[in-house]
């Protein structure tokens, strides 16, 4: 290849790029920003089924992008740090959209965490993993221990899970208090 050659062939390089660095610069709106329906439609892979839905829970949002609902509105709203033995039951839902969600179920036994079993309904097959995951190694982080000041960090590698399961304890022990 000749030295002229070469330089034809860089020019027509750099002309393709200038042309295509042009064509590119008027995709995108920098005033327009990515905003999650919420429609009927929103959220449905058809990979998982619904949580189960019950009149009396409501969900709540935050920004951290998990929220609980409580299943039963015996809540006194705070956390007294004293607990009536029973059992709770909230739904946890988290997600950048809320898409996925827990079902959490506390035994508590004398002030302690008798029982935990969780229901998992994930909305993607990477949720479904870290839901399965968590679900398995969350009773032995939790059971046997006091519900007052319970909170739990990444477990199983399922931090939003691990967030949802926080929220949801933090209702637990308000459902509970004396």
């Amino acid at each position: 290849m000749t030295h002229k050659t070469s330089v034809k062939t860089a020019a027509v390089a750099f002309a393709g790029l200038v042309v295509a660095g042009s064509l590119l610069a008027g995709c995108g709106d920098p005033k327009s920003k990515a905003v999650p329906m919420d429609d009927e439609y929103a959220g449905n892979s058809g990979e998982s089924s619904a949580a189960p839905s019950d009149s009396s829970s409501a969900s709540s949002g935050s920004s951290s992008g998990s929220s609980a609902s409580a299943s039963s509105s015996a809540s006194t709203g705070k956390d007294t740090g004293k607990y009536k033995d029973g059992t709770y039951a909230i739904k946890g839902q988290y997600g950048p959209v809320g898409e996925d969600s827990i079902d959490v179920t506390l035994k508590i036994a004398d002030g302690k965490v008798a029982d935990v079993q969780v229901v998992g309904h994930p909305f993607t097959s990477i949720s479904k993993t870290h839901q399965q995951d968590f679900i398995k190694a969350i009773p032995s982080v939790v059971e046997g221990k006091p519900l007052k000041g319970m909170k739990v960090g990444k477990v199983a590698g399922a931090s939003w899970t691990s967030d949802a399961f926080n929220k949801a304890l933090e209702l637990a022990r308000e459902q509970a208090s004396e």
